[in-house]
């Protein structure tokens, strides 16, 4: 097996960071088996990379590799494009059409995004994992095949697993061997290493004198939150080496090429920021606490409702266990009101007792929504992903992480609020 260090310079993994090396470290061991694994971390980290050294170090690294984003493909296609179709299986379908895991087989197949999978297809990715058989699209014949899976997420599945986005029996089964990419902004002295890496990369391909930081520029670069990870560092660096003459890069420089929202602590907060922007880093980030809690309250007056109907099942069920386990604290001016006594009381209830909760008020009907507040918050959320599409040029993919949202997620909000010709900035 080879050693930490050649792994390093055969893959080009920049980095010494000790959360870095125990990631390579489950890597190469759990490399030559043919067991599934996941690998969880926040987009930008190099999740790809961690599976194509798991390929390229397995007895499969002769045959195909192939790399799948889960949440690019449309929800209607998505079976077709993993498992193939037959002729006239659809509209369109003029032929018979192997899918990816056809294509692949023997070799080694990267779901990236995995979490943004519809549960139709987990279920039927469920069935190759636990007995390598498939059924196309339009078939009743199931076909046999062999593929080593390596899925990848950026979200908390088991968040998902409680809000009934994703099978609880295929997480544990991709989840036999877990691999944890840290962000980079805990990767401390690699945000170093790294820039010096792309700056010696572009001066290469731009035949331009390498970019160097000064004592400075490194120290503020090293405060960065890098909600981008290794994606963003690399694309800084890009821009900085085409825009600056100088080449000897200062803090101030630098600080020209950073986002407000790059930053751990707000803007009035860092050297030679100033004032201007404050207002409204605050007020996105206040937006996007709130968008989230009005989510969480959504979700608690569904389950108040069912239990109004006498529906004490599974959803309502989980919802309590939801509010039990993380805690829920809704502000004085929301829409009900809760009083069931004492946490105890929810427990007993939640582990399956039928009696409902001794008191019940609800200031107004959970099932109806007020259309002015619906509205405002609607507006809200409009002009907070028009700005981040102007922001990014209509990059979706860097809107969708400047908001804190799936690319997915996005695409259906654009939908929503008609905004898929919205000029760029």
């Amino acid at each position: 097996m080879e050693d930490l260090i050649s792994i390093k310079n055969r893959f080009d993994i920049i980095g010494n960071s000790e959360s870095l090396e125990n990631a390579l470290r489950v890597a190469i061991q759990v490399a030559p088996t043919d067991m599934s694994v996941l690998i969880v971390g926040e987009s930008g980290t190099g999740k790809e990379s961690f599976s194509k050294i798991i390929h390229q170090l397995s007895a499969r690294k002769h045959k195909n590799f192939v790399a799948i984003n889960c949440g690019a493909i449309p929800e209607g296609t998505i079976d077709s494009e993993l498992f193939g179709h037959e002729k006239g299986a659809f509209t369109g379908a003029l032929e018979a059409r192997k899918g990816y895991f056809e294509e692949v087989n023997g070799g080694t197949i990267f779901l990236d995004e995995i979490g943004e999978m519809p549960l139709a297809t987990q279920a039927r990715l469920l069935r190759i994992l636990e007995n390598g058989e498939y059924i196309r699209v339009g078939s009743s014949k199931a076909q046999k095949v062999d593929v080593r899976v390596v899925a990848a997420t950026n979200v908390n599945l088991k968040d998902a697993i409680m809000k009934r986005k994703f099978r609880e029996d295929l997480y544990f089964r991709l989840n036999t061997v877990p691999i944890l990419v840290p962000p980079l902004r805990e990767r401390g002295q690699d945000i170093d290493l790294l820039f010096r890496k792309f700056a010696g990369d572009y001066a290469q391909k731009y035949k331009m004198p390498t970019l160097k930081l000064t004592p400075d520029a490194v120290e503020l670069l090293l405060k960065c939150r890098f909600s981008g990870n290794v994606r963003q560092l690399k694309n800084l660096v890009d821009q900085i080496s085409v825009m600056e003459k100088n080449r000897s890069i200062t803090a101030d420089i630098l600080q020209k090429y950073l986002r407000d929202t790059d930053f751990s602590t707000p803007p009035a907060l860092l050297p030679n920021s100033g004032d201007s922007g404050s207002g409204s880093w605050e007020r996105d980030m206040f937006v996007k606490v709130i968008f989230k809690l009005k989510e969480d309250v959504e979700e608690l007056k569904k389950a108040v409702s069912l239990l109004l109907k006498g529906d004490l099942g599974a959803e309502a069920m989980n919802t309590y266990s939801n509010v039990l386990n993380h805690g829920f604290d809704a502000p004085n001016s929301s829409t009900f009101l809760l009083e069931a006594g004492s946490k105890d009381q929810f427990k007993e209830h939640s582990s399956g007792s039928l009696s409902a909760p001794q008191t019940i008020e609800i200031k107004n009907n959970p099932i109806e929504e007020d259309e002015r507040d619906s509205l405002s918050w609607e507006n809200h959320e409009r002009e907070l992903i028009v700005r981040a599409l102007k922001k990014h040029r209509n990059r979706r993919r860097n809107a969708a992480l400047d908001l804190g949202m799936s690319e997915r997620t996005l695409y259906r909000k654009i939908k929503q609020y008609n905004l898929e010709n919205i000029k760029k900035k």
